[in-house]
């Protein structure tokens, strides 16, 4: 479909130079003709007639114009030709660059729907074969039926959090967010705090007690809240999970490390496309998620005109780092 499309834009843009030129070329033989035949003409009026090796004088300017229109057009056609040429490479090439970002939007959108589509498609496939199971089984108990019940709920779960996910995800591509001075040191403070009820292995240093950046406060929460769980996912369950405020320049942010298996070098470029899951076998059951995650991270981070890194290798320890435009101290004076 873009090879053709690529194909007719190629033909409209050599099309469109081709008349230019055309037109041109007109202009330009109207032009010089004249301005032979004038100069002709006026070394003519300046001069006596005579007779010249058998030919009037009005004869050799005849010839002598046909000779130098002769030569122009010929040059003209050398110079359309050249430009023709030239013209249609160009343009083939300015088509393909014309279309080449509407390709890879369309690619990654298709790639998008077919991802979403199979998230979806496997919760509602299991909750089918147990509904099914269940409304074939005359002897179904009420225990048997509370469990039913339990396994739908978790997948109806799933594909609520998906949903609102993908929700999300689509906004991010249109909307624009308020900034406003956030408090990173307490935003980080809250968030380590949170997880360390259900997980209390979460390490704060503590080196900044006090960093403002310019952001919005909710994308922050949910950026912190989405690192420190991908980090407790991806790590053992004895091992330390660290998170680092960070100050660079006009920048600051926070960095997560976890230990565990890493990621390989080949696999690090893709770990921020959306439904991309480096090894599904590490997470299974309630924490195994859509691959999602990290792909919202890096739209809220670029939302705030920041930066999202990561460095790994394999059975080395992981780190994400988030830089965000930094609250100078004049702008805090002045809330």
């Amino acid at each position: 479909m873009f090879q053709s499309a690529t194909l007719k834009l190629s033909i409209w843009y050599a099309s469109i130079l081709i008349a230019i030129s055309l037109v041109f070329s007109v202009i330009i033989y109207s032009i010089a003709s004249n301005e032979v035949g004038n100069r002709i003409g006026n070394l003519q009026r300046n001069a006596p007639s005579v007779y010249l090796q058998g030919t009037y004088y009005d004869d050799i300017r005849n010839v002598q114009i046909r000779e130098a229109e002769t030569n122009l057009i010929g040059s003209l056609i050398i110079t359309n030709m050249c430009i023709w040429i030239a013209g249609s490479v160009g343009s083939y090439y300015l088509a393909r660059r014309t279309l080449k970002p509407i390709q890879t939007a369309h690619e990654a959108q298709s790639r998008f729907t077919s991802d979403a589509s199979h998230e979806l498609r496997t919760p509602l496939a299991s909750m089918k074969i147990e509904l099914e199971v269940a409304l074939r089984d005359a002897n179904l108990g009420k225990q048997e039926m509370r469990e039913l019940l339990h396994s739908n709920l978790e997948e109806v779960n799933k594909l609520s959090t998906l949903s609102q996910t993908l929700l999300q995800l689509s906004r991010l591509d249109h909307d624009k967010i308020t900034v406003e001075k956030v408090a990173l040191h307490e935003l980080t403070k809250n968030a380590v705090e949170r997880f360390n009820k259900v997980t209390p292995r979460i390490n704060l240093d503590k080196t900044y007690s006090s960093l403002y950046v310019r952001a919005n406060k909710s994308s922050v929460e949910q950026l912190l809240a989405i690192l420190i769980d991908n980090a407790v996912k991806y790590s053992p369950d004895d091992s330390t999970i660290h998170v680092k405020l960070l100050k660079q320049k006009n920048m600051a942010g926070f960095e997560v490390t976890n230990s565990g298996a890493g990621i390989p070098a080949d696999i690090l470029p893709h770990i921020f496309d959306r439904f991309y899951q480096a090894d599904s076998s590490r997470t299974s059951g309630e924490r195994k998620g859509f691959g999602l995650g990290l792909a919202l991270a890096k739209e809220l981070v670029e939302l705030h005109g920041g930066e999202l890194t990561v460095s790994s290798a394999p059975q080395q320890d992981t780190t994400f780092c988030v830089l965000l435009p930094i609250f100078s101290k004049s702008q805090v004076n002045n809330q």
